[in-house]
This record gives C-alpha cells, sequence and structure tokens, in this order.
C-alpha cells in the first residue's frame, strides 16, 4: 500500500498511458456542454481532451506570488456554475510543479461533496514530491468513493511513455462501469506495455 493508497483489483481499470484516461473519463462522466473546473496554468493537452469530448475547461488561476498554490475555495465557488460537473487537479501539478497537501486536498473534496460534483485528480507525478511533508493521494479523503477517480501512469514513474499503460482508480463502480464502455471500443491497452508495467512494478527498483 504505497503512499497509504489502499485499493482492491476491481477498482482499477487499466488505460492506453493518463491521456485516454483523461479522454475517456470526460466522455463517461459529462455531457456534451458541461463543464469542469481547472486550476491554470494548467497541461495544455487538457484543453484538448475538452474540446474532443465536447466539454468546456473552466479555469481558476494561481499565481507564482504563492508558490501556484492550490486556488481558494471562494475562487472555485465562484466558477461553479449550472454546468459544472468536475474538478480536475494535477497533483502534483504540471506545469507548476506545485503539490497541494492534505489540507488543501480535504477543501477542495468538501467543495465537490457539496456540489456533488467529480473529483478527478491526475497524480502521475506522485512519485516526483520532494516535500517533507509525505504525498497524499486524492483515494484518501474521506468520505469521497462515489466523487473521486484518480489517473494514474507509468510514463513518469519509470521514463517509459512510449509504453503507453496507465490507469483510472475508483471506488465508484458506476464510473467504472461507464469507462470500461469507452476501453472496450479500442480493445485493449498495449499487451507489451502492460507486461512492461507488471514487471516494473514488482520490481521498482
Amino acid at each position: 500500500a504505497q503512499n497509504d493508497i489502499h485499493i482492491s483489483y476491481d477498482e482499477v481499470v487499466v488505460s492506453s498511458g493518463a491521456s485516454e484516461a483523461i479522454q475517456f473519463l470526460l466522455l463517461a462522466c459529462l455531457e456534451k456542454g458541461e463543464e469542469v473546473i481547472v486550476p491554470e496554468p494548467l497541461y495544455a493537452n487538457y484543453v484538448g481532451f475538452a474540446s474532443m469530448s465536447d466539454v468546456c475547461i473552466q479555469p481558476v488561476s494561481s499565481h507564482i506570488e504563492d508558490g501556484f498554490a492550490l486556488p481558494g475555495i471562494d475562487a472555485f465557488k465562484a466558477a461553479i456554475g449550472p454546468k459544472t460537473r468536475a474538478i480536475l487537479i494535477c497533483n502534483p501539478n504540471n506545469p507548476t510543479g506545485a503539490v497541494y497537501n492534505r489540507k488543501a486536498l480535504e477543501e477542495i473534496g468538501s467543495l465537490a461533496l457539496e456540489h456533488d460534483l467529480f473529483l478527478f485528480v491526475d497524480e502521475v507525478y506522485r512519485e516526483f514530491c520532494y516535500d517533507e511533508e509525505p504525498f497524499c493521494s486524492a483515494l484518501n479523503l474521506t468520505g469521497m468513493d462515489k466523487h473521486v477517480v484518480v489517473i494514474d501512469s507509468i510514463s513518469k514513474r519509470f521514463s517509459a511513455c512510449g509504453a503507453r499503460v496507465g490507469a483510472v482508480v475508483s471506488r465508484n463502480s458506476d464510473v467504472l462501469a461507464m469507462y470500461t464502455r469507452f476501453a472496450q471500443l479500442r480493445l485493449s491497452a498495449p499487451i507489451y506495455g502492460q507486461l512492461l508495467a507488471e514487471a516494473a512494478l514488482s520490481d521498482p527498483t
């Protein structure tokens, strides 16, 4: 249970990299024209994934003066509208490098609960966390099992971007079932990439 993350095999769906995972999540959980709130600066491809999914990115700004900390709850509240369906954050953040601690995650999780929003958290960089405070996964937020979906990948952890193997992790079986319908359309994540991932994760040294 690395990073104190406790999950079972049926809470994981293998994806063809984290990019596909984000794309399919947007397709599975949002309807055309709905919105996902994302702190900016943001990973530019999020905009492309949203465009391909016919959904809208609603940005909230973070600032260099405070180390690109997660924007305050008031900023998120101001961005929530009738079409808002999800919040997407990257932790540690790409491109800013900011790490969101447990308190920040709990605050954004409470907001997601209050407004019945999904909380998508891209955690592909979690091994690149050098703060004294330990990394906190969104999967460890209390009472968020139906709302939190984590995106993972081997590409950064093992410098294996070309293997195209990632995963979606959630305790919401309905989300995983809907996600799997899209995953079935491309039949399978790369088999050789999955074998590489299994070997690397079994012996990460």
